[in-house]
């Protein structure tokens, strides 16, 4: 069978087959995220444009459809969803710029080495 993308599609049956084989897991998992997204010192709109901005980092297509979706019920406009969005790739590429520093440490190890 062929499938139209790379990822199958979430169906409500695929959920109920996950949560059936961990049951006692789902209810926690579910308790958990609701608790976190409820309003408190950030309210819920903030939350929902964090959550789409860290699914682009963590690149889940299931997450990016789903909290896209969410935050626009919350509020959010196109506009603040692709902000955030941006705010993702800048400190995804940060991320890999200030772990350079890594990279810069190794090298000046290798040539201290070399150079006794």
């Amino acid at each position: 069978m062929e499938h139209k993308t790379l990822f199958p599609e979430a169906t409500r049956e695929s959920a109920e087959k996950k949560a059936a084989l961990a049951p006692k897991n789902i209810e926690a998992w579910r308790n958990f995220s609701r608790t976190v997204f409820e309003a408190g010192a950030l309210p819920e709109k903030t939350k929902q444009l964090i959550a789409v901005a860290v699914a682009h980092v963590t690149q889940c297509p299931y997450c990016i459809r789903s909290h896209t979706k969410t935050a626009m019920r919350k509020g959010a406009t196109k506009e603040e969803i692709m902000e955030a969005i941006w705010v993702a790739a800048e400190m995804r590429a940060g991320a890999a710029y200030a772990h350079a520093t890594i990279a810069m440490d190794e090298m000046e190890q290798h040539e201290n080495l070399n150079h006794k």
